[in-house]
Formats: C-alpha cells, sequence, structure tokens
C-alpha cells in the first residue's frame, strides 16, 4: 500500500536550538498517529512543519495527492499548499477561535471553507453546513449565531465541522480537548473518533494527554528534546513502554 504521506529526516532549527530531528514516518490511508511528548519536546513544530505552517530546515513531506500521486509538499508553490490545506487536508488548532471566522455565523463558518473550494449554490451550501452542524451535534436552530456565542466545546466542534466539510483524507490536530473541561472532553473525544472512523480519516494527532492517545491514535510516536525517542503500535507502547522517558510519562500518569 502506498503512504498517504512519507515523511523524510524532518528537521527544523531554531538558532542552536532543535524544533525537531531527523525525524521520519510513514502514514498510511485510514491510520492515526499520535505524538505524545512534554511541552517543548518538539511534537508541535513537528506538526507545524507537516502541515506547511513553518517550513522546515531539511527534510521532505511526501503527500500522494488525488491527481498527480506524491508530490513533496515542502517545495509546492504556496497557492498549491493553501488549495491542499482547503480540500486534502484540515487542521484542527487547539483554541478554535484559531480557526474559526468570530465576525460570521457558525453556518457562515462552515459554509465558507465549501465556498473556498468553488461551492456557489447558496442552497446547497447552507444545506451542507446544516448536515455537518447535525455530526457534530450543534443544534441547527444555532445556525446563524455567531461562534462568539457558543462554549468552548461547541467553538471546537464547530471548528471541527468547517474542517471536514470538504472531506480532507487528512487532519493534523493540535491539543484537540486541551483547555475543555474534563466531561467536555470525553464528548469531544467520542465525536472525533465516531468522525474518524466513519470517514476513513488519516489524522496526525499532537497531544501531552496519553487517554487521547489511547482512544484515537493507531500508532504513537514519543519525542524529547525534538527527537523521536520510542514508537510503535499505542497499546504496546503504552503498556510495555521501553525508552527511559516513555516508561516515566506512562508512570506519572498512573500516579495521578
Amino acid at each position: 500500500m502506498t503512504p498517504l504521506l512519507e515523511v523524510r529526516n524532518l528537521s527544523k532549527f531554531y538558532g542552536a536550538r532543535i524544533g525537531c530531528a531527523d525525524v521520519s514516518f510513514n502514514l498510511y490511508p485510514g491510520e492515526v498517529l499520535g505524538i505524545v511528548g512534554e511541552s517543548g519536546s518538539g511534537k508541535s513544530t513537528l506538526l507545524n512543519c507537516l502541515a506547511g505552517h513553518q517550513p522546515p530546515d531539511t527534510g521532505e513531506v511526501i503527500f500522494d495527492t488525488r491527481v498527480e500521486g506524491p508530490r513533496d509538499t515542502v517545495r509546492m508553490s504556496e497557492p498549491e499548499r493553501r488549495m491542499l490545506g482547503r480540500t486534502d487536508w484540515a487542521f484542527v488548532h487547539q483554541n478554535p477561535r484559531d480557526g474559526l471566522r468570530m465576525r460570521i455565523s457558525a453556518g457562515g463558518n462552515v459554509g465558507e471553507r465549501l465556498m473556498a473550494v468553488g461551492a456557489r449554490h447558496y442552497g446547497q451550501i447552507r444545506d451542507a453546513a446544516e448536515d455537518w452542524l447535525t455530526r457534530v451535534e450543534i443544534d441547527t436552530g444555532r445556525m446563524d449565531d455567531r461562534p462568539s456565542a457558543f462554549s468552548g466545546g461547541m467553538q471546537q466542534r464547530l471548528q471541527i465541522a468547517r474542517n471536514l466539510v470538504t472531506g480532507p483524507r487528512l487532519v493534523f490536530m493540535d491539543e484537540p480537548t486541551g483547555g475543555l473541561d474534563v466531561s467536555v472532553q470525553a464528548r469531544l473525544l467520542d465525536l472525533l473518533r465516531g468522525l474518524v472512523r466513519r470517514m476513513g480519516l488519516s489524522a496526525v494527532i499532537v497531544t501531552h494527554d496519553l487517554a487521547v492517545v489511547r482512544l484515537l491514535a493507531d500508532r504513537l510516536m514519543v519525542m524529547k528534546d525534538g527527537h523521536v525517542v520510542e514508537t510503535g503500535l499505542t497499546d504496546q507502547v503504552l503498556d510495555d513502554p521501553q525508552h527511559a522517558y516513555t516508561q516515566l510519562l506512562v508512570s506519572s500518569v498512573l500516579q495521578v
């Protein structure tokens, strides 16, 4: 099977400080990869390099495009990368306000992404927005409300609807449940798990929360000081960690 995403020797430096160094992995269609580590481990830098938000210093990020097959997105033109971000890719921010237009309605937030890829029929756009609000458990009666009137959990669900309405094949998620109450986190995780499975999405999820990756990720990558120190099937890594740093992460959770 051809990897959907092939990452080769990806590195990013901030002067003498390592953001991430020599990261390589393959991600296959329908697979969810979790990346964990403490703050400063390099996981968010890696995610931003993968998603094209930051240029890496070295390495390749090869995506299996629908039309042209495998392409190195690092060397794509900015318009090509921007279109990829509207169609086959999606990015869910930790703070939903970073991924929403706060001054337009909930329905408008979902519809805007459709319009960005060429949709013009108002009725069809509104129907799609209504359908997606339902899928993320937002009352369609709130369609014309602005996101600022929503709770944090609802804003995050709206951001997910906005991202998934165009049917992407790869979703990047940066601490998708960060900052939410525990009960809201559980509901959102259940929603995400259902959407990922039903849509056959591939995803890369960055989090410090091992419970999140336990629930969502097929495979796990542990980072420390910009380097990948352990990788494997999620349950295998969490139940039988081999690296001392991974053992420390897992034991710290068990002691809470």
